[in-house]
């Protein structure tokens, strides 16, 4: 059955390289317009999936993740026509050039043909993903995780039910409805018809299809986020960015996960944030040096310097300067996001080229990794390899590569 999936995602990858910009276009505003005319099915599905995260004492922070409202389905709906509006990237001619022998060679943009996306607990991933592959012109398998199999399922269905009367084939969006993990195991072998693949959740699955996988995949890191308070910042401009990037929203990969700070304000930063953070109902662990200063911290382990909480929990470390924080990031950060907050533009120019990082940040709140804020359209995901994309990726980082030659008779002696 999934390898019938597969073979009609392929086909339908075929026929989605021909379109023009204006079919997928119509397409996305039609998938769009669905998505609000059937806000009430989906959100019944969806509350079936919340009832039995709650059962099984899912997180609040997760819960978040997994729960669908009106103003929820609206923006899924906002962002597919905001990808609509997206130049096409497809066809782009991005060199050209006449060779010595006469020879006329194009490098042009071209779809990937079959992305295959796993991902966890976020239902919207399923619209998004399915918006920015259409719109690059490829065809989207999108295996959800058991959470929101429901919500997955449901949003699929209307999302499939709008190409009917499009030119974009119905089997370009295949959601696979299985929640075994086995059956994700078998999408990671498909590599006869899938392209490549975008695992988007917590480490252990990301890990996992690195591991297993046959296909190529763009990895899409978990958030290990760290924030730095140099000597000389702003305290008025450094709390604010603290906790807008731990508590807007703990359950993201964006979120702020640690916080390092300069060992010549410690004495008299550390008791005003922890409180700020406290009063935000955030626990905080520290290591000797924080809890020396503030005496009720809760004592951070060499785990937790690695851990990516995605709830209301950060991890706070006295350093001595600007070389022990890009040090301790470098070790202990996921290359995600990584901020400096700092009045001194030596010390902000170093860290925004010493940290290995897709996102780096001075001055600035981590939760501004995302394809829409940095202007690019709604993502597939935030990649945090160095190989084919780096960063949040939309529609222009689902393509490829194609040379045209054009010739009149020449061979090769």
């Amino acid at each position: 059955m999934l390898e019938e999936i597969c073979k009609k995602a392929k086909d339908a990858s075929i026929q989605m390289a021909k379109l023009s910009s204006d079919q997928k276009n119509k397409a996305l505003c039609q998938m769009a317009d669905a998505l609000e005319a059937n806000a009430e099915k989906i959100l019944s599905a969806n509350l079936l999936d919340v009832k039995t995260a709650e059962v099984k004492g899912v997180k609040s922070s997760l819960l978040d993740r997994l729960s669908l409202d009106q103003k929820k389905i609206q923006n899924m709906a906002k962002e597919l026509r905001e990808v609509s509006t997206l130049a096409d990237p497809i066809g782009t001619v991005l060199s050209s050039y006449t060779h010595s022998n006469g020879l006329i060679i194009k490098q042009i943009r071209v779809p990937l043909g079959v992305v295959g996306v796993i991902y966890e607990s976020r239902p919207n991933v399923t619209s998004d993903s399915a918006g920015v592959c259409i719109k690059s012109g490829n065809a989207v398998i999108l295996r959800g995780g058991s959470d929101a199999l429901q919500s997955n399922l449901a949003i699929g269905e209307v999302l499939r039910d709008a190409l009917l009367c499009t030119d974009v084939p119905i089997d370009a969006i295949q959601v696979v409805n299985s929640p075994d993990r086995k059956a994700a195991e078998e999408i990671m072998s498909m590599n006869k018809y899938i392209d490549v693949l975008v695992p988007r959740g917590g480490a252990d699955l990301i890990n996992t299809v690195i591991e297993k996988s046959k296909i190529p995949v763009i990895e899409t890191g978990t958030g290990n986020c760290h924030i730095y308070v140099a000597e000389d910042a702003d305290l008025e401009v450094a709390t604010p960015i603290i906790i807008n990037a731990k508590i807007q929203r703990p359950g993201v990969c964006n979120a702020a996960e640690k916080l390092l700070v300069n060992s010549k304000i410690a004495k008299t930063y550390l008791p005003e944030i922890i409180a700020e953070l406290r009063k935000n109902e955030v626990e905080v662990r520290g290591d000797q040096k924080t809890c020396h200063i503030v005496s009720d911290v809760k004592a951070a382990t060499e785990q937790d310097w690695y851990t990516e909480y995605l709830d209301l929990i950060i991890g706070v470390k006295v350093v001595e300067d600007l070389s022990e924080a890009i040090l301790h990031i470098n070790k202990y950060g996921t290359k995600h996001s990584e901020a400096i907050i700092t009045q001194d533009s030596s010390k902000a120019t170093r860290f925004l080229q010493e940290i290995d990082a897709a996102a780096v940040y001075w001055n600035a709140s981590t939760r501004f990794t995302d394809g829409n804020q940095f202007g690019l359209g709604t993502e597939i995901g935030i990649s945090t390899q160095k190989l084919h994309a780096r960063g949040p990726m939309s529609i222009q980082h689902l393509t490829t590569t194609k040379h045209v030659i054009v010739g009149n008779g020449q061979i090769r002696k």
